[in-house]
């Protein structure tokens, strides 16, 4: 009989669970006033944090796939949310960024955001967030020191 594993003590089982309830709880929340799909949520607020980038750096920057940064990519520019503009070196590169309707956008949704991560200090106590923070920036300082 192979040995006892404890799912539920395996760190990357947990982050994984942890994050996918809370992407999920926020998403109601963008989605109920802009009917936003997470990929276009992710989009919006790398572009909306970061400024101007291509779609390999928003995929990089949001951990998406190429596939679902397309998409987004496209439903924000029917939004008029998001404008491409051709790379003058390279025509196969085009830079994505945000238009002033996108900047507004995410402006709003960076509020909501905030107001999003204020319930959820409240409901996870004084100091929880800033001890998660801390425990992430270890984990993730860790495991790049290591590449």
């Amino acid at each position: 009989m192979p040995p006892s594993f404890d799912l539920e003590s395996f760190l990357p089982y947990r982050l994984n669970r942890a994050a996918e309830l809370i992407s999920l709880s926020f998403a109601r929340e963008y989605k109920q006033r802009y009917q936003m799909t997470r990929p276009e949520w992710r989009t919006l607020a790398a572009l909306g944090s970061a400024g101007r980038m291509t779609a390999t750096e928003v995929g990089a920057h949001s951990n998406m796939h190429k596939t679902k940064v397309s998409r987004a990519v496209r439903e924000l520019e029917q939004r008029r949310w998001l404008k491409r503009t051709e790379d003058d070196a390279d025509r196969r590169v085009e830079h994505l960024e945000l238009t002033a309707a996108g900047l507004k956008a995410y402006r709003e949704i960076a509020d909501l955001a905030r107001t999003y991560q204020a319930s959820l200090e409240q409901v996870l106590g004084a100091g929880a967030i800033e001890r998660i923070e801390a425990g992430l920036a270890d984990v993730e300082r860790a495991l790049l020191a290591k590449t």
